[in-house]
């Protein structure tokens, strides 16, 4: 359990996965807060909107028609932020000049897809049962497995799959070249850049690794070197199971929790309490855990204030194509980042000092534990209304 005195005293918390710390200042939560406060906001989306570009039957910015789908369909993104196409280029720097020093360029192509959670305009992964949100899973599954190298054990282990489209009439060709990273990511609401009300996610692929991926894997390779073997967030499963104390839901495959070194007021992730490298790892029954831990996450983060509460979440996992050291020591977790602090309206930022220090929270990973957990729970808010 967490000693008490860290519940009055300003700390720093290392994060194992990155390699860096937090400061975590939990005395100036008790500052009185007189700042607004909402009433419970209700949904005015219709369930289809004749102008949006991800309803069912509509055409997108392009001109192609989306076909009448019942709950997932995926397309390529009409406006991918990396092309599959486009002129090589390498860098006319000399060998140890200042230029290759201090002015690299790594040039990056890639596929970029967009996924609908649901048909219904007006839903989010919140409204959704897990029984709803598992054809999601699966649809990120078959996706994932599609890009993966035949050289790795992932392959070997995977089912024969091909892009979710092909059920829907439209079949956009496998990229011809090897991508590293698949990052399968969701902005939810305005306030996290989100264009598009309908429910959907992104996702992208890369011929290079992430910065973010490659800090964890880097970590997550040294832990599994450092400790004979041992898998860094199987370890940290274990021990939070233990402690409890910022555990938010739990079920017999995953935990969501609030991470000892959570950025975040109320940042949770889901983790899989054994090792599980990627989704193709997971069987039917593993899906329906997963869909139900994302099910209660999100349910409990639009219960907390009362709202849709804004976030963006990313899957976690290993990389299309790389090492048997890098793919083994991968472990399948996903991030749900909320800007949220106080209210529906009042947001933490990230600036000043943790901009230029280091990240600071004020309330403790316990605390927004405990109020997501005890809280929180039991049927969204808006049912009610």
């Amino acid at each position: 359990m967490t000693d008490e005195v860290l519940n009055d005293i300003s700390h720093r918390r290392y994060n194992p996965l990155r390699g860096s710390w937090i400061l975590v200042s939990p005395h100036r939560t008790k500052r009185p807060w007189q700042g607004q406060q909402e009433d419970p906001s209700q949904t005015t989306t219709p369930e289809y909107d004749e102008q949006c570009y991800l309803c069912p039957g509509n055409k997108r910015a392009q001109g192609d028609q989306n076909p009448q789908y019942d709950n997932t369909f995926v397309f390529v993104n009409d406006y991918s932020a990396v092309k599959e196409e486009q002129q090589d280029y390498k860098p006319a720097h000399v060998p140890g000049s200042l230029g290759s020093r201090l002015l690299q360029v790594d040039p990056v192509k890639g596929k970029c897809y967009v996924l609908t959670f649901s048909r219904k305009h007006n839903l989010t992964l919140a409204d959704l049962t897990s029984e709803q949100t598992r054809p999601v899973i699966e649809a990120w599954t078959k996706i994932y497995t599609a890009h993966i190298s035949p050289k790795t054990s992932l392959a070997h282990h995977a089912h024969a799959t091909s892009l979710m489209p092909h059920a829907h009439g439209f079949n956009p060709e496998l990229p011809t070249p090897q991508y590293r990273y698949m990052q399968i990511f969701e902005n939810k609401g305005q306030l996290m850049g989100c264009s598009n009300p309908h429910p959907h996610g992104q996702i992208w692929t890369t011929s290079s690794l992430p910065e973010e991926i490659n800090l964890e894997l880097t970590n997550l390779k040294k832990y599994r070197h450092d400790h004979h073997g041992a898998h860094m967030l199987e370890d940290y499963a274990l021990l939070e199971q233990e402690e409890g104390e910022r555990i938010v839901y739990e079920n017999p495959a995953f935990l969501a929790l609030c991470p000892w070194w959570a950025t975040w007021p109320f940042e949770v992730m889901i983790v899989s309490k054994t090792h599980k490298r990627a989704l193709v790892d997971f069987d039917e029954e593993e899906q329906q855990y997963l869909a139900q831990a994302i099910s209660e996450v999100t349910r409990r983060y639009d219960n907390l204030f009362q709202t849709h509460f804004p976030y963006s979440m990313g899957l976690h996992q290993a990389p299309l194509d790389g090492t048997e050291e890098e793919i083994e020591a991968s472990h399948f977790h996903i991030h749900f980042a909320p800007p949220l602090l106080r209210s529906a309206s009042v947001k933490k930022f990230l600036v000043g000092y943790e901009l230029m220090a280091e990240p600071q929270r004020d309330i403790t990973p316990e605390q927004a534990a405990k109020r997501l957990r005890e809280d929180c729970g039991g049927e969204l808010y808006r049912r009610k209304m």
